[in-house]
């Protein structure tokens, strides 16, 4: 499976070193995300393909330094919040220019998650950040989260939906300004890890104002490690009672996208609660949720996006790389 799975991302990653979410043209998938590529990027370190890891990361900065301009208007002037002012969520794969149409555009977790895995890896010695250029942008993403003062700005969050304050937007900003503030030369005023730290603590364990149970919520204990053990337990308990299916779990009550009157069953679900549990040393729990990951793979050892509701069909997005990735960790 872990064989397969790496093959799979192989080809999902363009010669720039930035993934493609799926290989499904005529759904979109096959341009690139911000937050996916650093989903997809997690099964190559778990098989310490660090290469693979570089390629990716200094790709995104590049993209970031492409875009430079536009960060900068929005820490010069964070009002009025157009979305179209946002750090993009999608680019083309191959030439990093962004993919115009709206696309709910404001995804703070995104940024967060590009602060922390950097951090992360660069205290694990994979050195991803290149030059003072990369400095400087990552230094700009925390004035940009200062600007539009993330612990109360209504994002669209993980799922691109509606906007509200997330708390998996919240969460992944305050990893990400944790973390990048061991980096040298990067400065992170405490009182903005705070705010938002005040803010996580004020909505958990629900997600939004709408949303209590959300599958979004798990990044929060993995891979961002922000949550008590109350907290964690909270999350980990709605999620398995309201929103775990028998192909996946369900992104929260009442979801329309793929839905067939049932809400769809997201396949990352799985292996995503297994990562949580292998790392929470419960071997029961871990076995299986990965004995439901390699049941929802198809013959080809592919993992979809979803499932249909109570059914047995997939949609189109097949394979997903934040899926197969995913996979990987769960299984390595």
């Amino acid at each position: 499976m872990i064989a397969r799975s790496i093959q799979i991302l192989e080809k999902l990653q363009h010669p720039t070193g930035l993934f493609s979410a799926s290989s499904a043209a005529g759904t979109g998938y096959n341009k690139s995300w911000i937050r996916d590529n650093v989903y997809a990027a997690l099964g190559f370190e778990a098989v310490k393909d660090n290469a693979a890891v570089r390629k990716a990361y200094r790709a995104m900065l590049d993209i970031l330094l492409k875009h430079e301009y536009k960060i900068d208007w929005m820490i010069r002037q964070p009002t009025p919040k157009e979305a179209f002012r946002y750090i993009h969520a999608r680019y083309n794969p191959r030439t990093m220019e962004e993919i115009y149409e709206p696309w709910g555009n404001k995804q703070n977790d995104a940024v967060g998650a590009v602060l922390f895995k950097i951090g992360e890896l660069e205290s694990k010695g994979i050195r991803i950040i290149r030059n003072s250029s990369d400095v400087r942008i990552l230094q700009k993403l925390v004035n940009y989260l200062a600007a539009i003062e993330y612990w109360h700005d209504r994002d669209n969050g993980m799922w691109e939906e509606s906007e509200e304050v997330h708390a998996s937007s919240v969460g992944a900003c305050v990893a990400g300004l944790k973390m990048i503030q061991k980096i040298d030369g990067i400065e992170v005023e405490q009182q903005l890890i705070k705010k938002g730290e005040e803010t996580l603590n004020g909505l958990l364990p629900a997600e939004s104002e709408t949303k209590e149970a959300d599958l979004a919520l798990l990044s929060l204990i993995y891979p961002y490690n922000v949550v008590n053990a109350m907290q964690r337990d909270a999350i980990l308990n709605n999620v398995e009672q309201q929103l775990a299916r028998n192909r996946g779990v369900i992104r929260y009550k009442g979801d329309k996208y793929y839905s067939n009157g049932s809400e769809a069953e997201w396949c990352f679900g799985f292996p995503w609660l297994a990562i949580i549990y292998k790392n929470l040393n419960r071997a029961d729990k871990y076995a299986y949720y990965l004995r439901k990951t390699l049941e929802i793979a198809n013959p080809e050892g592919e993992i979809p996006e979803l499932y249909y509701g109570n059914t047995a069909e997939c949609n189109e997005n097949s394979p997903l790389a934040w899926a197969q990735s995913l996979s990987v960790v769960a299984s390595a």
